[in-house]
């Protein structure tokens, strides 16, 4: 269950984030550097799924979905790396469509996307990516703690 001010929590998260980005040059979000960094990203999910797939390979949207991943190779119920979702079969629609969201984080901030992720922090409540991709859709919230 989440804290009970989980919600200002994220809304901070969001916020500080915000700031963050205020400090990255332009010309590295949304740019012709920030897609290279993500079609690089992409490329080393592809060959990092291709090598650990086990389970069935479709494009959802954008996503190209890599089922039957050993669990030591993702994190949580699945990770995204560039237009490539990792996991073991954790793909519900509302996951996908969470995945879907870092697919965009990750072509706006190209290879700044993991050093970004990794200052957000591994607390999902307080991740800004994981607030913006959706917290009950990630699975983080349930859906009957989050408000409509």
């Amino acid at each position: 269950m989440p804290p009970a001010d989980w919600e200002a929590q994220a809304q901070r998260a969001l916020e500080r984030g915000a700031r963050m980005d205020a400090w990255i040059p332009a010309f590295l979000l949304d740019s012709p550097i920030s897609r290279l960094g993500f079609a690089w990203a992409t490329a080393v999910g592809m060959l990092w799924g291709a090598m650990w797939s086990t389970g069935r390979v479709e494009r959802v949207g954008e996503l190209l979905v890599f089922r039957g991943m050993p669990g030591w190779s993702y994190r949580r119920g699945g990770t995204c790396v560039g237009r490539c979702y990792l996991t073991g079969g954790n793909v519900s629609a509302r996951v996908l469509a969470h995945e879907a969201v870092h697919v965009r984080q990750w072509r706006r901030y190209g290879m700044l996307m993991p050093v970004l992720y990794l200052l957000a922090g591994r607390n999902a409540l307080r991740n800004r990516f994981e607030i913006e991709a959706g917290l009950v859709q990630g699975g983080y919230v349930p859906a009957r703690s989050a408000r409509d």
